[in-house]
């Protein structure tokens, strides 16, 4: 939904563009500064966005931990970003939880314009550091006319970029509760013409739970350059190594007695401790984007990737190795014309990505790999094409117009079937139906400041391979892609003398062979098509000042002669400002049986009916800022008979310190803060239909972190 942001609306300005922004769209003067959006793939200000738009900023990544990214993603309504285990990550956009026992599923993800995604479906998220992000945006809803399949909508992922005209080097140190220790270092230099920029940062944590440790290391590399007057360069390298244990869910009776614990065994089975169940990997993603602007009309962006890495993730009776390496790319060439006196912009290009995996599951014995049980080459191709048209209308009106055209195809070999079986047996390919998707959407401006838009929008979601291949080995060849339809209308501005931010949306979206997950007794996740749902919501977040103070600056002014200078009382970035988002949620079954068992009319497994998180962000002249936040989810049914649920709660959490820019050029900030104050007990990412009523994965207690960053700029 359209939520300019909950938090970051709070905060300091900052570009929000994950591309270069081409020439200022001129069609409307509004004399006031507008953050600029890449949903959808235009650029228009957010005012003029007919879509759900979420953005999260640098500065509230800030304003929180950075040892994870929940806290700050979910300022945004509509969006939930949990953490079942240390750094495993599971995203839900407006309901897409019900399919993601782990990871980021449904939803398409883009890392500096390069497909983050894979091919296969899923999304790494675990792989990056929160430092790195300079603004995150979430278009909600289905998005594949331009971002292809995903009903869950995109996430537009951009690092932090310099300051042209100023070089700095940065460290950091924080640490914290848990044995928390974070370490970062980073180098950038900026000019007209282009940037570079390069960080590394490693944490360490022993985990709130047995068996949850962590050790991360991330070196990124990122710069651009105007190779030429109309053409730029970008070229991006990410390298991440990664180690975390997993503590694995418990009961209800397990959670009450020490949720600290992991997994217990059983008299027939082990428990995650001693099978030392944990996730490894090692990747590294290289990217280039080369972007022409033939004219002030017509540009191209071309964008072309490589990545690989290398997997092994023990659990409770399955040991996996994983060796992928994929390629793609993404072509888009933008055209602006004049149609009847009227602006008319024009976006057509595709995507293409394809993976090879090579998967062996082992029989795991203590964390060693034990007798080979399956031995898979996945070859995966997919694809779309798509168009895209905004067409300026009188009286304020913007229409927009898009579809794509979509492709997905696996191929799985099974290699310890080859020697005695017959090819038909060790083979398996799924092509899935190409599938056509369109959007429509209008806008219109009611003042310069508010405007209001409604949409209709279609997509599909094709199953992942890890849905077509679960971790028991078996071959899920009857599995469906999803199908939604989605009636969107919205209103977003500013009120009160642009003191007062508003963004609201309401929605309907219907999905026909909903994917749903379960667990079986080895903590194998498998999935079904289960009918359909029925997902209405509305969305809300709004932020302003409470108290704010000026401070004298040389203002443009416009004039008839041309523009001139004089010196005003400006609102500065000093002062009190509020910021609350709030999303309810009436999602339902429609026709649902499962092994006999109608659960029509049910609410849909593992959504809250209501979040809502709200802060303030306190900051004075001598550099001295606090940001208090609360956060609030309500009870969430975990199983689809709807008989078992995680209990609803209140978070507190709370930082602050003292950050200035001193005359040396050097820049200093010293924080501490902590999270879950009133010591919480609560489920964050729970597991949905698990066997054995094991539900929950308890979130850390009451902790504290405290750090330092240093920066010297010349």
């Amino acid at each position: 939904m359209l939520l300019r942001y909950a938090a970051p609306l709070l905060l300091l300005p900052a570009s929000l563009c994950a591309q270069t922004i081409p020439a200022p769209d001129t069609t409307r003067t509004v004399a006031l500064p507008e953050a600029t959006v890449t949903g959808y793939g235009q650029q228009l200000p957010l005012r003029r966005t007919a879509a759900a738009v979420g953005v999260v900023d640098a500065a509230t990544f800030e304003r929180f931990p950075q040892n994870a990214l929940t806290q700050a993603v979910n300022t945004l309504p509509g969006v939930r970003l949990e953490e079942r285990a240390t750094a495993s990550y599971r995203l839900s956009v407006r309901g897409s939880t019900l399919r993601s026992p782990f990871g980021v599923r449904n939803v398409k993800v883009y890392y500096e314009g390069i497909p983050f995604t894979e091919a296969s479906g899923s999304t790494p998220l675990n792989l990056l550091d929160p430092a790195q992000l300079g603004a995150l945006e979430v278009v909600k809803g289905p998005a594949a006319s331009v971002y292809g399949a995903g009903t869950g909508g995109a996430v537009l992922l951009r690092n932090r970029r310099p300051v042209a005209g100023q070089a700095r080097a940065q460290v950091g140190f924080s640490a914290g509760s848990y044995g928390l220790r974070r370490y970062t270092v980073a180098a950038e230099t900026g000019s007209a013409t282009g940037y570079f920029r390069a960080q590394y940062a490693r944490q360490t944590l022993d985990g709130y739970r047995q068996n949850s440790a962590l050790r991360r290391d991330v070196l990124t590399l990122d710069g651009e350059l105007q190779a030429s007057e109309k053409g730029t360069i970008s070229l991006h390298a990410l390298y991440s190594d990664l180690d975390y244990q997993l503590p694995g869910s418990l009961t209800r009776a397990q959670f009450g007695q020490d949720p600290r614990q992991a997994r217990p065994g059983t008299a027939t089975a082990a428990g995650t401790v001693a099978q030392r169940a944990a996730y490894a990997s090692r990747t590294v993603l290289l990217g280039g984007t080369y972007e022409h602007r033939f004219s002030d009309r017509l540009s191209s962006r071309t964008t072309l990737y490589g990545t690989a890495s290398a997997i092994k993730t023990p659990f409770l009776i399955d040991f996996e190795r994983n060796t992928q390496l994929g390629t793609g790319g993404r072509t888009t060439l933008n055209y602006r014309t004049a149609l009847a006196g009227r602006t008319l912009r024009l976006q057509g290009g595709g995507e293409l990505q394809t993976s090879f995996e090579n998967s062996r599951n082992y029989q795991n014995r203590a964390g060693q790999p034990g007798p080979l049980r399956y031995d898979d080459e996945i070859r995966t191709l997919t694809g779309f094409a798509f168009a895209q048209a905004d067409y300026e209308l009188p009286a304020g009106f913007l229409l927009t117009a898009g579809a794509s055209y979509n492709r997905l195809r696996y191929r799985i070999n099974r290699l310890t079937e080859a020697v005695t079986a017959p090819f038909e047996a060790y083979q398996v390919t799924r092509d899935f139906r190409p599938q056509v998707s369109p959007r429509l959407a209008l806008l219109k401006e009611i003042t310069p400041l508010i405007s209001v838009y409604g949409s209709v929008s279609s997509g599909f979601s094709p199953p992942t391979e890890e849905e077509i291949r679960p971790s028991d080995g078996s071959l899920n060849t009857a599995l469906q892609a999803e199908r939604g339809t989605s009636y969107e209308v919205g209103a977003r501005g500013t009120l009160l003398n642009q003191r007062l931010t508003f963004d609201v949306a309401a929605y309907d979206f219907r999905l026909r062979q909903t994917i749903v997950t379960r667990t079986d007794d080895q903590g194998t996740q498998l999935f079904a098509n289960s009918g359909n749902t029925r997902q209405r919501g509305l969305e809300a977040a709004l932020s302003g000042w409470l108290w704010r103070m000026a401070s004298l600056e040389n203002v443009e002014v416009p004039t008839p002669a041309g523009p001139a200078y004089e010196m005003r009382n400006v609102p500065g970035n000093v002062g009190l400002r509020a910021f609350a988002s709030y999303t309810y949620n009436h999602y339902r079954f429609g026709r649902y049986e499962s092994n006999g068992t109608n659960y029509s009319g049910n609410r849909l497994t593992g959504t809250a009916p209501h979040t809502l998180t709200a802060g303030l962000d306190f900051s004075e002249a001598h550099g001295f800022y606090l940001s208090p936040t609360v956060n609030h989810q309500a009870r969430i049914f975990v199983n689809d008979a709807n008989t078992e649920a995680a209990p609803g709660y209140w978070t507190f959490g709370a930082r602050g310190g003292w950050r200035k820019a001193l005359k040396n050029k050097l820049e200093l900030d010293l924080y501490a803060g902590a999270e879950n104050l009133t010591d919480r007990r609560y489920s964050l990412g729970n597991d949905l239909n698990a066997f054995g009523n094991r539900y929950f994965q308890p979130a850390p207690g009451r902790n504290y972190y405290g750090g330092v960053q240093a920066g010297w700029r010349w």
